[in-house]
């Protein structure tokens, strides 16, 4: 799979996971499937823009600090609309970064190698 498609897999996949986190805050229990539907947007996107970066630098060295980055601060913006719960939000979500540009590097395909045209 290459690593765009990857990364918006993978991003799409754990923002389940990371909505599901909040079932561990029960405040917000009740609104758990729009935090799930949220956080899977949120991965996707995320996921993305990682695969993207993956596929233009190539190096696990950039690509996951890019990716905890990315991630996090899209958490950050969902928590600071919440007003609270920062660490609860911001945590599963740059681990979600952290995961999605470490797979998407090490597993996704880069871009195919143009071929020459002879002359």
């Amino acid at each position: 799979m290459n690593k765009v498609a990857l990364g918006v897999f993978l991003g799409g996949v754990l923002g389940v996971f990371d909505g599901l986190t909040a079932w561990f805050t029960p405040e917000v229990r009740n609104e758990i499937l729009g935090i799930i539907i949220g956080s899977t947007f949120k991965g996707v996107v995320a996921g993305l823009l990682i695969g993207l970066f993956a596929r233009k630098v190539d190096d696990m060295k950039w690509t996951i600090p890019f990716g905890i980055l990315v991630a996090g601060t899209f958490a950050f913006f969902v928590a600071h609309m919440q007003g609270k719960y920062y660490f609860e939000i911001m945590l599963p979500g740059a681990i979600v970064g952290l995961i999605t540009g470490y797979a998407t590097e090490r597993y996704g395909r880069g871009p195919a190698p143009k071929a020459e045209v002879a002359r």
